[in-house]
């Protein structure tokens, strides 16, 4: 081995790039349901070969947030079925990752960027900027999926909270909804500055259910049932 030697830097792959572009618009409402999304356009729009934007395509469909529909691509309709599906696995995980959390929260220096979150997200919904507020979920969310020590779980929720992100873009343009994640936030961070694993498992998963319910009716999904 030559020791002068160092590791050189490598670019993200092209299609790595690709991904991370289309899953942001698909978690920021920018793409919608039902608009069809073909590899020529979109690799136009990018100035990009087809072949990344086909593989990113392709793994955005393997993790259920894009359907193949013949030649194209798109966002699919949540129903009712799905949401509940997507929730039961997320009460399983999320609960279960924020109890890990809390073994290390009890530290201020630890918990600090939690708490700089819930700052933002507290200042947003007085101001009434749902922008703001958007922004301060996202940082809310990152903060305290940073401390999990277990990555795979970290992708795991990730993946399943993506599905949800791009219509919760939308309904937190509703100022009770908003309250209604900000009260969950503030559960959440109190269990976590008080160190206590359970008591934030079960703030989490309140959390959630209230998350779910508010979710299920601003896009009249309860009416599915009716």
């Amino acid at each position: 081995m030559v020791p002068s030697l160092e590791p050189v830097d490598r670019p993200v792959a092209l299609g790595e790039q690709v991904y991370d572009t289309l899953r942001a618009h698909l978690r920021d409402g920018a793409i919608k349901a039902g608009q069809p999304l073909q590899e020529v356009q979109l690799a136009t729009q990018l100035g990009v070969s087809r072949t990344p934007v086909r593989e990113a395509l392709a793994r955005l469909a393997s993790e259920g947030l894009l359907v193949s529909g013949g030649r194209s691509y798109m966002v699919p309709e949540l129903t009712l079925a799905d949401v509940d599906d997507i929730y039961e696995v997320r009460f399983l995980i999320e609960p279960a990752a924020t109890r890990r959390v809390a073994q290390r929260t009890a530290d201020p220096a630890v918990r600090a960027p939690i708490e700089a979150a819930l700052a933002e997200a507290r200042a947003a919904h007085r101001a009434g900027d749902a922008e703001a507020f958007r922004e301060s979920h996202v940082h809310f969310r990152s903060a305290w999926l940073s401390l999990v020590p277990n990555r795979r779980l970290v992708k795991v929720i990730e993946q399943y909270a993506d599905h949800m992100q791009r219509i919760r873009a939308l309904t937190l343009d509703d100022p009770a909804i908003r309250a209604i994640v900000l009260e969950g936030f503030q559960r959440v961070t109190e269990a976590l500055r008080a160190g206590d694993g359970d008591a934030a498992a079960a703030a989490m998963r309140a959390h959630l259910v209230e998350a779910k319910r508010a979710f299920v009716t601003a896009v009249g999904l309860d009416k599915a049932t009716a």
